[in-house]
């Protein structure tokens, strides 16, 4: 054992490898010093080197611990399912039990806010209006978090379907808005990568050279209303945007 580097590639063999389970942790630093015969500044750029990669996390309490990297296929074919009658699961539910994961949403807070123009302007709104904002995460349980979900409504529109209280939606937001007669018509997306902020890789588990996933999703009525504005958040290894059977050919007529 020569440095660091090595270090990092044996402990990258085992972890590939299963002997070190995802989510359990690695061995101490002393013990990892004393069984490869290197200094504690080497089992720590080594250790940094892999969560870099993202393959662990450190955590003051737990020690460092091997990350969740099974990705999740989201089709957009999830809202057809959703939008169906008598549904009892979200998007996120719906995506992930087709794949035979345990996927559920995780409600962390719901307050009213006033719009900042950017939002005010994807929801038709004024700057300073009121709207209901709602953050949730996306899990595998019982507790993979894969992903941060920001959105906003218009607070009326959220009175109305029963989402701007902290209770249990049935059916998801979907269900909640056709219930309250506002039947979602279109979705628009808008998917980008960047570095996370170091809320949310902290939040997600990640380090901060792990790229995420962003999606900005516009749900709109028949009316063209604007009823929902989404922002998800996911590190970009555990995600996969499956957009099927989009039409190539142009409608009649044009």
């Amino acid at each position: 054992m020569t440095g660091y580097r090595d270090l990092a590639a044996e402990l990258r063999q085992r972890i590939d490898s299963g002997e070190f389970r995802v989510g359990g942790t690695l061995p101490r630093i002393l013990d990892l010093m004393e069984a490869y015969g290197v200094s504690k500044q080497t089992v720590r750029e080594a250790v940094g080197l892999l969560v870099d990669e993202g393959l662990v996390v450190t955590s003051k309490r737990a020690g460092t611990i091997v990350r969740h990297r099974t990705p999740v296929a989201i089709p957009l074919a999830r809202y057809a399912q959703v939008l169906a009658p008598g549904g009892a699961k979200g998007p996120w539910e719906t995506a992930t039990a087709a794949q035979e994961l345990n996927g559920s949403m995780r409600l962390i807070t719901v307050e009213t806010v006033t719009a900042d123009d950017d939002v005010a302007r994807l929801l038709d709104l004024q700057p300073g209006d009121e709207l209901v904002y709602r953050l949730r995460h996306a899990v595998i349980l019982p507790d993979d978090l894969v992903q941060l979900q920001h959105a906003w409504y218009p607070k009326d529109l959220a009175e109305a379907a029963g989402i701007a209280t902290t209770g249990k939606i049935t059916g998801g937001i979907y269900g909640a808005l056709i219930a309250a007669g506002h039947t979602p018509t279109t979705a628009s997306e808008t998917v980008s990568a960047r570095p996370p902020t170091e809320e949310e890789a902290t939040d997600l588990g990640i380090g901060g050279r792990v790229a995420v996933i962003t999606v900005e999703r516009v749900t709109k009525d028949h009316t063209g209303r604007p009823l929902e504005v989404l922002r998800a958040v996911a590190p970009a290894d555990r995600l996969r945007l499956v957009y099927d059977d989009l039409p190539l050919v142009p409608p009649s007529g044009t």
